[in-house]
């Protein structure tokens, strides 16, 4: 009986393991993929709407041309900050140098070895290479936006004929199953990225206040860098509080300074990410937080940045998809952070 179990058990995880291999080797199209797939469940609703006052081909280009402007907006915003930064940089890379070498030194009078060698490897020129870099390479992504313009383009157009073929008898019923679960990834994605939004807003708009009242130079595109970066959960809001608090140690030469630094943007990522987020997305997103770090983590593995990006909304479409599906529904009981009895109730 075990064996009997045993082999489909075995069957199932080499699938899995060869798909990953398959999303990981051939990322170059999976990516651009499905970042198109995850913008088509954003905009979709939108084109539907203009097609009844408008043409067809007419709202098409209403709806990407506005996406594409929300997308510049959003990358140029990092982009511009990021540039700001390693100009900044640039100019005082030998004052950073030498506060770098003098807190290195105190703590080797303290009997923290390790700073040695982080001393003897630490070179501000790298960090101005390695923001220059970063600026360089989120300006580099024509060609991925480009493939996912098309894609985009090409599934809007489809969009209502595929429709009508998952509603042929021929499908049923999992034609319908599926075209209800599109429709409510669609409307909890819109939700999730609209709530995030103002979230991010609010996160650039208050550490810009912060940064400015704080004395720290730069204070505009500190508050960029964290709108944008407050996209990738955990990860961007790591970045955008770690970077202005090495910032601030160069700057002031002051461990207190970049102390208050570091935990006046902790109190303001804390309050907005884990307070008031929650209550804004409400219980029909609620996720547990472990499977969000693993999704977060485990798709930056896979596709890098724009893994860490679209990590939850990957997460968000697997979880509608399990409850939807009577023998994958405890999955999606594991990975919610509602009970068993609220999730039926919320599927109803």
């Amino acid at each position: 009986m075990a064996v009997q179990y045993a082999k489909p058990m075995i069957g199932y995880l080499a699938t899995g393991i060869l798909v990953l291999a398959l999303l990981r080797f051939g990322q170059a199209i999976f990516i651009p993929f499905a970042f198109s797939l995850f913008v088509i469940a954003l905009v979709a609703p939108l084109q539907l709407r203009l097609q009844c006052w408008m043409p067809k081909l007419l709202a098409l280009f209403v709806t990407l041309s506005s996406t594409i402007f929300i997308i510049v907006a959003v990358g140029s915003s990092v982009t511009w900050g990021l540039s700001r930064l390693g100009q900044w940089l640039f100019v005082n890379a030998r004052r950073f140098q030498d506060v770098y070498v003098h807190w290195t030194g105190w703590l080797e009078e303290h009997g923290i070895a390790i700073a040695g060698p982080l001393a003897d490897r630490f070179d501000v020129t790298w960090l101005v290479s390695f923001t220059q870099g970063l600026a360089g390479r989120l300006n580099s992504f024509a060609g991925f936006a480009l493939l996912v313009f098309v894609f985009v383009m090409l599934g809007l157009l489809e969009i209502e004929d595929f429709a009508k073929r998952l509603r042929s008898p021929a499908l049923q019923p999992q034609g319908m199953n599926m075209l209800h679960a599109n429709r409510e990834i669609s409307k909890k994605l819109r939700r999730f990225m609209l709530v995030r939004t103002f979230a991010s807003v609010l996160t650039g708009l208050i550490v810009w206040a912060f940064a400015y009242f704080a004395g720290l130079d730069l204070a505009a595109a500190w508050g960029a860098i964290a709108f944008t970066l407050n996209y990738i959960p955990f990860l961007g809001p790591f970045v955008a509080t770690v970077l202005p608090t090495l910032f601030a140690m160069g700057q002031f030469d002051s461990w207190q300074m970049a102390l208050a630094v570091f935990v006046g943007l902790n109190l303001i990522q804390f309050l907005i990410g884990s307070y008031l987020e929650p209550r804004l997305t409400g219980a029909s997103l609620a996720i547990s937080p472990f499977a969000v770090i693993f999704s977060v983590f485990f798709w930056s593995f896979m596709w890098g940045v724009p893994g860490a990006f679209i990590g939850v909304p990957i997460l968000i479409a697997f979880i509608i998809y399990c409850e939807k599906s009577s023998v994958a529904k405890w999955i999606a009981v594991l990975l919610s952070a509602r009970s068993s009895e609220n999730s039926d109730k919320a599927s109803t």
